[in-house]
């Protein structure tokens, strides 16, 4: 359910739309609901697929649950999420050998309005595209990124990326520049090297 106050689509760098959904808890093999707003502290991964019971999706968990001791590191939220119904997700967990041990809540959008205010929603098929969106601790959206159907996303860029927006976070005034990780040399945006970046880097 979509909080009332929520009039905009999810865009970057503004506040995630609030929602609560009904999901399905794997590790506990029971329903539970989850509130965006309550996650408002920790940095949120809102990971949305196609569908249970399809081909790449399944090879898509099984690599965030592979990374999951990761996330816990750096006290990341992982929600999977899709148009699918809590009882669709305990199926399909306890026959796609992938899925086992998949230890992430998985969000049921399945009355489509999540999708809807989050921009996602393929209105041809009635599913959400897929889409990552990263929240930071204010409930601010950091990354908006969407791939084509058939093309599986990577944990290790995610990881990557997050590692750099929690670096900007607690060090606001830095800029990280392209395949930047983690201890690399950042950029501290100025005018003095508006035309030297080249030597700012070396």
């Amino acid at each position: 359910m979509i909080e009332e106050y929520v009039y905009e689509i999810a865009k970057i760098d503004n506040e995630a739309p609030m929602f609560e959904l009904p999901a399905y808890d794997p590790l506990k093999d029971s329903e539970t609901v989850v509130s965006l707003e309550l996650l408002k502290g920790k940095w949120t991964v809102l990971f949305f697929y196609p569908a249970d019971f399809t081909f790449v999706c399944p090879t898509e968990l099984k690599d965030m649950a592979d990374a999951k001791s990761r996330f816990d590191t750096m006290w990341v939220e992982i929600l999977a999420a899709s148009t699918d119904t809590v009882f669709s997700h305990r199926a399909w967990v306890k026959h796609e050998k992938l899925m086992e041990w998949f230890p992430y809540k998985m969000l049921s959008d399945h009355a489509l309005e999540v999708s809807e205010v989050y921009n996602i929603l393929d209105e041809k098929t009635w599913i959400a595209w897929r889409w990552t969106f990263v929240i930071d601790p204010e409930g601010i959206i950091r990354t908006i990124e969407v791939a084509s159907g058939p093309l599986g996303r990577n944990s290790e860029e995610l990881i990557r990326k997050l590692e750099a927006l929690q670096f900007m976070s607690k060090n606001p005034w830095v800029a990280c520049p392209a395949k930047w990780v983690l201890w690399n040399k950042t950029l501290t945006p100025s005018i003095k090297i508006a035309w030297e970046v080249f030597e700012a880097l070396n």
